[in-house]
């Protein structure tokens, strides 16, 4: 039922022409340069530590290495984290 109920949210999407990372609830990550990073309709923080940061979303695991990291804002189900990228990992749930 899941995957049907996913199915038709996305045909609406599509259809009126809706942003699907709202209606379907998926994680939205922007980088800026290798210095900032904004994830959006994220579940937490799974674990934080100066050089990795893991951060759950609806479909997956974000992971996001490098070092020197900090929060730099957090509210709500988006947070921007600063320091120097290497990389940015998504794990999509099977």
């Amino acid at each position: 039922m899941g995957k049907k109920f996913y199915k038709t949210r996305q045909t609406i999407a599509e259809k009126l022409e809706l942003p699907k990372d709202i209606v379907l609830n998926l994680p939205k990550i922007v980088v800026t340069g290798d210095r900032e990073i904004t994830i959006e309709n994220h579940r937490g923080v799974i674990s934080f530590d100066d050089d990795e940061v893991k951060v759950n979303s609806g479909s997956g695991l974000i992971c996001i290495y490098g070092k020197n990291f900090e929060i730099l804002f957090m509210g709500g189900t988006t947070i921007t984290i600063g320091g120097s990228f290497k990389s940015v990992v998504y794990e999509k749930d099977e």
